[in-house]
């Protein structure tokens, strides 16, 4: 789009390329205007840097961007077979980009608020979901449950596993 260039910056984290949760090492690009602004707002939010983990980070990108990209696709077939498995029994399964999570609807399954149906889940079938309404100030909305799919594809089959059992009751 004409203009976006300027516009527009990017955010990248080593800690989820490289699978590296907790390793707060990150970049930002654009435009030069864009990361001045950025490096003043910056200068007054981080007080520490960490140069070992930088160079890590360095040493990955140059050196190692196989395994990000094996790691992708590893995630986007975890993310397919959770989202077509929810799908199959009857989770409103939402379109999902970019993140660790799956959000699907639970409004088929259960007229209950997405906090009950997620204890209820872990104490009857074994398999961890998160409220959304949970990142929500006022509670609402509560008819959606998030699901990890950054497990190994043994944990997710397992989990689809139980679900299917339980739903089945």
């Amino acid at each position: 789009m004409p203009g976006m260039r300027d516009r527009v910056v990017r955010c990248g984290s080593a800690g989820k390329m490289f699978s590296l949760t907790g390793w707060k090492v990150g970049w930002v690009t654009g435009s030069a205007a864009a990361i001045d602004a950025i490096a003043k707002a910056h200068q007054f939010l981080t007080f520490t840097t960490p140069p070992g983990l930088q160079l890590g980070v360095a040493h990955g990108l140059g050196n190692e961007i196989d395994f990000t990209l094996n790691l992708t696709r590893d995630l986007q077939r975890n993310r397919d077979l959770l989202a077509d498995g929810l799908s199959r029994l009857g989770f409103d399964v939402l379109p999902s980009e970019g993140t660790y999570f799956l959000t699907a609807g639970i409004s088929a399954l259960s007229n209950e608020p997405d906090r009950a149906f997620c204890e209820r889940l872990v104490r009857e079938a074994g398999v961890a979901a998160i409220p959304l309404s949970a990142f929500f100030s006022g509670g609402k909305p509560d008819r959606f449950v998030r699901f990890a799919f950054c497990k190994r594809r043994a944990v997710i089959e397992d989990a689809l596993s139980r679900l299917q059992s339980y739903f089945a009751k």
